[in-house]
This record gives structure tokens, C-alpha cells and sequence, in this order.
């Protein structure tokens, strides 16, 4: 069976945090180690397949997400963690870093449903695409009677949003609404529209968590497509995301697309969280935010916290940070190739078609090398 074994390893502690070449030195020591490994040898001498390898180095350490084929999930954990550890111990630079975490993630509560009613009337149902549907549905109030306590969890979630907030290096209050000194002493003072530094605070943290879930949702619809060799168009298992992506290009995001829109997603918030954040940097970028925003609103509603300010907050985060909403036009058909018309370039749009998504807009923007555009004659 495939599992994405996820990985977090940090820089030992009193470290400086890692210079940008630093970083990009990590990413290739990290990935060229990957490359020289197929198999890994597991407990009792089992052997785990390498399939995959995804890298994510920020200023304190590494994200890795390793897809293996392994008989049971111990022994993925157990492979990856092994040969993790190897690849790190070979390098000087690498040498001291520490794992923190080794496993496959399933959501706390999925997994314990599965377990609680595995032989059971309320078994999860077989197919695929129904246990997406139940999980994706909010507690109702028969799961209260169950011993489910939609407050408390939903206590738990607000405190642990309102601690990832000050993860969100990159945008402070100002930019979900929070009125600065300059507007707070201004003479005519009120401020209809002032967000709240508590209403700001959840919606930062609000993002971060959603962030985690986005990630990990994108990495099990790039394996979805990986598995079946097919596109979203033609795909018969259930995706997270790649469905909610303009339409009309449907029969372009096959796997290959899949891999480098995953890694724009972790370079975009890596960037919101390390502090290094200036402008989206290509069109995927603007999808991506847009996916984000998405997953975070439905998470703070699955768990009542989506009150008026919050929202007003998330609105003048994606105000502040989007420079335009150009983008929207690749889900109305009727504004296809608006970029390479004479409206568009009086408007400015950038350019828009698929082949240009991965494209920066100017030379002061970063994308992903693992996510940046191939030469001529890569698919149109």
C-alpha cells in the first residue's frame, strides 16, 4: 500500500536560522539524497519501495513529504524515519539537524472514527468518494448525544488557531483591518469597518491551520492522479482540490501539473510564515490563495467560529494581498483569452493562459524551481 509519510526536521537548537543559499543548499543535499535511494530496508528486513519525494526547506528546517509503498504504515514510518536520518548525518550541514516528527498523518478524528466503527451499523462507507462526502460534513446534533462536544471542540480549535496566529510572520493587523496608530488617532476616529485585533488574530491563525490541511488534501489528490495516470477531467476517484481549479482546463491537470501547483502551494505560505512575503508571484499563486481562503473559511464554519468579523478580517487579508482579481476571469468561459486581447492589454491583465501559470509576472518574483516553467515544447 502507498503512504505520504510526512517528516519535520528542524536545525539544532541555538542554531542560526538558515540564510536564502543556505536554504537552497538544504534542498539539494535533502533531494539529490532522495534521488540515490529506491528501496529502503524496514524492520525484519522488509523492504519499502521510494516512490516520491517532495522538499520544503524554510529558515529553521525542513518539511518533507515521502510517498513509500510499504506493507503496513509502522513500517513506512519506521523506513522513512531510517533513511531520513541517513541522509542527514551525511552532510556537514545537515548533520545536526533533529527529527521531530516521522509519520503518516490522518486527521485525529477520522482515524478514530474508522477505529471506533470499524465492525460496527456505523462502519465509514466503502466507497472512496462517499467517505469524502461524510467527512467533509459538520457535526450535527446527533453527534452531540454520541458524546461529541461541538462546543468544546470548537473551544480547542479557536485557542489552537489563536497560537499558530504569530506564525503568520509576513502580514501584521494592518492587513485584515486592524486600524493602525495613524487611523486610531485620527481626528473624525471612527472607523465603521475596524476589525478587531482578536477577530484579526483568529483569522491569521485560521489560515496557518488551513494551511496544514490544504497541504496535506493536495498531496492526496497528487497521489489520486499519480495512481490512476489520468487528469482531473477523467478522474474516478475523489479529489480535495484540483476540482475547484477553473474548469475549462480540467484535462490539463494531470499528475506532472499536480506536483509543481502542490509545490506553489508550499513555497506561497512558506514565504507567508517565514517572513519573506512581498506580492503573488504567478497565476498559480493567485489559485492557490484563492484555494486557501476557500479551506479556511470552510474550517472556521465547520467549527462555528466563522462569526461577521472574522470574515471581514479574511476579506482585507485577500483585499491587501491580491493586487487584482483578474484570475476570476479563468472561471467565466466567456472571458477566455482577454489577456491577449486589446481590452486586456489596455487593462493590463497579465497573461493568463495555462502555459503562463507558472510564469512570474516580472523578474522581481519568486517561483519554485521545482515549480517554474520548462523550456519550449512542454505541455501547452
Amino acid at each position: 500500500m502507498t503512504y505520504v509519510v510526512t517528516v519535520d526536521a528542524h536545525i539544532s537548537e541555538g542554531t542560526p536560522e538558515m540564510d536564502p543559499l543556505q536554504r537552497a543548499g538544504a534542498v539539494a543535499l535533502i533531494g539529490d539524497g532522495f534521488d540515490s535511494v529506491e528501496a529502503i530496508e524496514g524492520p525484519d528486513g522488509m523492504e519499502v519501495d521510494l516512490l516520491d519525494s517532495i522538499v520544503a526547506v524554510y529558515p529553521g528546517g525542513a518539511l518533507l513529504k515521502v510517498f513509500v509503498d510499504a506493507p503496513a504504515l509502522e513500517f513506512a514510518e519506521e523506513a522513512v524515519r531510517s533513511v531520513v536520518g541517513e541522509l542527514l548525518e551525511r552532510s556537514e550541514l545537515l548533520a545536526d539537524w533533529q527529527i521531530d516528527r516521522c509519520e503518516v498523518e490522518l486527521h485525529p478524528e477520522l482515524a478514530q472514527e474508522s477505529l471506533a466503527a470499524a465492525d460496527g451499523p456505523d462502519a465509514p462507507p466503502d466507497d472512496p468518494a462517499d467517505r469524502k462526502a461524510r467527512h467533509a460534513e459538520r457535526p450535527t446534533a446527533e453527534d452531540d448525544s454520541d458524546g461529541y462536544d461541538a462546543e468544546a471542540k470548537a473551544e480547542a480549535v479557536r485557542s489552537q488557531m489563536l497560537a499558530l496566529a504569530d506564525e503568520l510572520r509576513s502580514f501584521p493587523p494592518v492587513m485584515f483591518g486592524v486600524p493602525d496608530d495613524e487611523d486610531d488617532e485620527d481626528e473624525d476616529g471612527d472607523i465603521e469597518f475596524a476589525v478587531s485585533p482578536e477577530d484579526a488574530k483568529l483569522a491569521a491563525g485560521a489560515l496557518v491551520y488551513a494551511t496544514d490541511i490544504l497541504v496535506d488534501e493536495l498531496f492526496q489528490d497528487v497521489q489520486t492522479l499519480t495512481e490512476e495516470d489520468t487528469t482531473a477531467a477523467e478522474c474516478d476517484g475523489p479529489l480535495w482540490h484540483f476540482e475547484d481549479l477553473p474548469e475549462r482546463y480540467a484535462l490539463q491537470y494531470d499528475a506532472r501539473f499536480a506536483r509543481r501547483f502542490l509545490v506553489t502551494v508550499i513555497a506561497m505560505t512558506t514565504r507567508f510564515t517565514d517572513g519573506s512575503f512581498q506580492q503573488l508571484s504567478c497565476v498559480a499563486e493567485e489559485l492557490a490563495l484563492k484555494l486557501l481562503l476557500n479551506e479556511t473559511n470552510v474550517t472556521l464554519e465547520t467549527f462555528g467560529l466563522l462569526d461577521d468579523g472574522v470574515s471581514a478580517a479574511l476579506d482585507s487579508f485577500a483585499n491587501n494581498v491580491y493586487e487584482d482579481m483578474d484570475h476570476e476571469w479563468l472561471y467565466d468561459d466567456s472571458m477566455d483569452g482577454i489577456d491577449e486581447s486589446t481590452v486586456g492589454a489596455a487593462l493590463g491583465v497579465a497573461p493568463m493562459a495555462f502555459k503562463a501559470w507558472f510564469t512570474p509576472f516580472n523578474e522581481g518574483r519568486y517561483v519554485h524551481p521545482s515549480a517554474a516553467d520548462e523550456p519550449e515544447g512542454a505541455a501547452q
